[in-house]
C-alpha cells in the first residue's frame, strides 16, 4: 500500500509540471504579437537626420545635441581657415596656428614647431658652440700667451685710429656687449641662473635685460652702419691677404705674415661677421621690435624672425669672441691702440708691416686727425 501511494504521488507531480509548461507556452505565444508591435517607433515619430561631416556647430546641435565636434574642428583648423571674431586686429580668429615642419621639428602647429627648434637645436647647439670657442681661446692663451712684444718700443707714435673711428667702434662694441649679455641671459638664464638666484631676482633681471635689449638693438644697428662705412675702404682684400690666409698669419708657428692696416682675418670677420651676419641680426631684430613699416607682424612671421635672429646672433657672438680676445689679452698693445688711438712704430712694424711701410713711404699720413692739445697746467 505504501508503494502504490508513492507511485500515485509521482504521477500527480508529473501531470502538474506538464500543465504548468503548457500554460507558460500559451502565455508566451499570446504576448509575442504585442512585443513585436512595441519594437517600432510610436505613432507620429520623425527621426532626426544623420549627422554629416561638413555640418556647422549649429546644425550638429540639431542632429546630435551635445556633440561639438565641428566647433573644435574649426578651432584646430583656424590656422588654415580663420574663424570669426569681433576683436579687431590680425589673427584674432586663429586659435591654433597652421601645421608646418621647420628644419629640426616635427609636423605640428607652428607655435609648437618653433618651440622644438628653439629648445632642441638653437639653445643646446648654440650654447655648445660658444662654450667650445671659449674653451679653445682659453687653451690657446694657456699654451701661447699674448702674442707680440718682441720689438722694443721706439717712442715714436703712429695714429692707428682717429677719434671718430674709436667713437664709432666703442659705441658699436658697447651696444654689442649689452645685446650679447641680455640675449644670453634670456636664452640660457632659466636653466643656469634661475636655480641660483631664485624666481624673484631672476624675474626682475630678465625684465630689465629685455628692455635693455630692445633699446640697445637700434643703437647697434645705427653704429654698425657707421662702422661699416668708416672702415670699408681698408677692409678690401689685397694680394698679400691670400698669403696670410694660407698660413693663418703664422699664428700657429713661424714668422707672422706681414699684412696691411687690417690682416685677412680681420677682413673675413668684417665681411662675414659684421656685414653679413650683422645685416641678418639687425633686420630680424627690427622685425622682432616691430620697427619696420608695412608688416603685419603675424605670429608665424615673428617665430621665423626669432629663429633667424637667434641663430645669426649665436654665430656672430662666436665669431666676435676671437676678435674680443685678440683686442684685449690676446695681443700686446691691441687694446691700447683702440683705447688711445696711438701705437708705437715697433708695434706697427711687427703686426702690420705693409701698413708701416706705406706710412714710411708717405702714402699714408702718420697722423690723420688733428692732434689733441696738451692739457693746460695750472697757472698757465
Amino acid at each position: 500500500m505504501g508503494q502504490s501511494s508513492a507511485i500515485l504521488l509521482r504521477c500527480m507531480l508529473a501531470m502538474t509540471l506538464a500543465a504548468l509548461c503548457c500554460a507558460a507556452s500559451a502565455q508566451q505565444a499570446a504576448s509575442a504579437p504585442a512585443s513585436a508591435a512595441m519594437k517600432g517607433p510610436p505613432a507620429g515619430f520623425v527621426a532626426p537626420p544623420e549627422p554629416q561631416p561638413n555640418e556647422t556647430n549649429a546644425q550638429r546641435a540639431k542632429t546630435q545635441p551635445g556633440n561639438n565636434a565641428p566647433f573644435w574642428r574649426q578651432v584646430r583648423q583656424s590656422g588654415e581657415n580663420e574663424g570669426f571674431s569681433t576683436l579687431p586686429g590680425a589673427e584674432k580668429g586663429v586659435l591654433i596656428q597652421r601645421f608646418v615642419q621647420y628644419p629640426g621639428s616635427r609636423v605640428t602647429n607652428a607655435g609648437e614647431a618653433w618651440r622644438q627648434v628653439r629648445d632642441r637645436w638653437i639653445i643646446p647647439y648654440g650654447g655648445a658652440l660658444l662654450f667650445i670657442v671659449l674653451l679653445a681661446l682659453a687653451l690657446f692663451y694657456w699654451r701661447k700667451g699674448p702674442i707680440g712684444g718682441h720689438e722694443p718700443d721706439t717712442g715714436r707714435q703712429i695714429e692707428r685710429f682717429t677719434p671718430f673711428e674709436r667713437a664709432a667702434h666703442w659705441t658699436n662694441a658697447i651696444a654689442f656687449v649689452l645685446l650679447a649679455v641680455s640675449g644670453l641671459v634670456m636664452a640660457f638664464g632659466k636653466a643656469l641662473l634661475l636655480p641660483l638666484i631664485g624666481h624673484t631676482l631672476f624675474g626682475w633681471l630678465t625684465y630689465a635685460l629685455k628692455n635693455i635689449h630692445n633699446f640697445a638693438g637700434p643703437l647697434f644697428a645705427v653704429s654698425l652702419l657707421v662702422v661699416i662705412v668708416t672702415f670699408v675702404r681698408d677692409e678690401m682684400f689685397e694680394s698679400a691677404d691670400w698669403a696670410w690666409l694660407r698660413r693663418f698669419g703664422g699664428l700657429f708657428g713661424g714668422a707672422e705674415v706681414p699684412p696691411p692696416r687690417f690682416n685677412a682675418g680681420e677682413k673675413v670677420l668684417f665681411w662675414i661677421g659684421a656685414l653679413a651676419l650683422g645685416v641678418v641680426v639687425v633686420s630680424s631684430g627690427l622685425v622682432l621690435d616691430k620697427l619696420l613699416p608695412g608688416l603685419d607682424y603675424l605670429r608665424g612671421d615673428m617665430q621665423l624672425a626669432h629663429m633667424v635672429h637667434a641663430t645669426a646672433a649665436v654665430l656672430m657672438m662666436a665669431a666676435f669672441l676671437g676678435h674680443i680676445y685678440m683686442g684685449t689679452i690676446g695681443m700686446k698693445g691691441a687694446y691700447k691702440a683702440m683705447r688711445h688711438g696711438q701705437v708705437d712704430e715697433a708695434w706697427a712694424k711687427e703686426h702690420h708691416a705693409l701698413w708701416y711701410e706705406d706710412i714710411r713711404a708717405g702714402k699714408i699720413p702718420a697722423q690723420r686727425s688733428q692732434p689733441e692739445p696738451p692739457p693746460m697746467t695750472r697757472g698757465a
